[in-house]
């Protein structure tokens, strides 16, 4: 899958969620795992995290808004329950993005909203755990954008295999023209 992404919290009320949130991020193979405004104690973290993912993921602490930054050309987009969000399963996720959820209690504030690229909501009754939430983005992400087999019409698997793109030996201009050079003679 080309691309990257990012995903992070803005404000907690309990670290064992962002743990749970990072830890399931490593397993999805995040390129980076971040806090906005957060006092997240890895101690209290490291209980559901049990890959102890800022060992082994960038790991990034903002303070404040102003201190906020992504990598050029990266995406922010929004998790949080509001009337104009776009619904998950019709979002079409950028390549190059990072996915920011907040605190249990407050949700996002109207500061980050602002400067989101997106807003995403789940389609539920309620909202959902942190890390839930997070995992359910996560797997839409992988799903959308992965190279999978597409889904049957009838229940059960696919009955095909995605077909892997084929590559060729690598094509150098010297050779190219020497080779057109070679063929115009005869």
């Amino acid at each position: 899958m080309k691309g990257y992404f990012g995903i992070g919290v803005e404000g907690i009320s309990k670290a064992v969620n962002v743990g749970t949130l990072f830890r399931t991020a490593h397993a999805f193979d995040a390129a980076f795992v971040f806090t906005l405004r957060a006092q997240y104690n890895h101690r209290e973290g490291i209980q559901s995290d049990t890959s102890d993912t800022p060992r082994s993921v960038p790991t990034y602490h903002f303070a404040d808004l102003e201190s906020f930054r992504l990598p050029l050309g990266c995406r922010l987009v929004g998790i949080e329950i509001t009337d104009d969000a776009i619904e998950l399963p019709t979002f079409r996720h950028p390549r190059q993005a990072a996915y920011i959820l907040g605190a249990e209690r407050e949700g996002l504030s109207k500061g980050v909203q602002s400067i989101c690229d997106y807003i995403v909501k789940i389609p539920m009754r309620f909202s959902v755990n942190l890390g839930v939430a997070g995992a359910l983005v996560m797997y839409d992400r992988l799903v959308s954008l992965g190279r999978h087999a597409p889904r049957p019409v009838a229940e059960g698997a696919p009955t095909e295999a995605v077909e892997l793109p084929v590559f060729g030996e690598p094509m150098y201009k010297r050779r190219q023209r020497l080779r057109q050079k070679a063929e115009a003679k005869q």
